[in-house]
């Protein structure tokens, strides 16, 4: 079972569409930055911080499907829930669930894939396979 951390998010005036609901974009927004939040809530350094050793870049996003229940509004208190729902060989998913309160606002399900970049001064990127000391302390 991989660990469930909380990213905190208070919901600005321009987070917010005309008729005062947040505008979608900013949950995929919110959600990314829940991803980064959860390596770094089990014990992983910032993805710069391995550069150096690891040539790690960090974990882009692959695929993304994202359902609504609520809508929310600024002034209001959000949780996101975020746990990996399962890993492959290069490849994770992560779910993330957004709360205002006891109440579900919406669902998001990412795959993303570890990646490095072989050489310094390039800028291919090339996947790699899921590093198993990462995967151990998301457990």
């Amino acid at each position: 079972m991989t660990q469930v951390t909380q990213y905190h998010v208070n919901v600005m005036f321009g987070d917010c569409d005309p008729a005062g609901i947040v505008f979608f974009p900013n949950f995929s927004k919110w959600m990314d930055a829940a991803s980064h939040h959860y390596f770094h809530a089990c014990g992983v350094p910032p993805w710069r911080e391995l550069y150096n050793e690891t040539r790690l870049i960090g974990t882009p996003l692959l695929e993304i499907h994202t359902k609504f229940y609520v809508s929310a509004t600024y002034g209001q208190s959000l949780v996101i829930h975020t746990q990996i729902t399962s890993w492959g060989r290069k490849t994770f998913e992560q779910l993330h669930q957004v709360y205002r309160g006891d109440t579900l606002l919406c669902e998001g399900t990412e795959t993303r894939i570890f990646v490095i970049r072989p050489n310094p001064n390039g800028d291919e990127i090339q996947s790699i396979a899921v590093p198993q000391w990462i995967k151990d302390k998301c457990q």
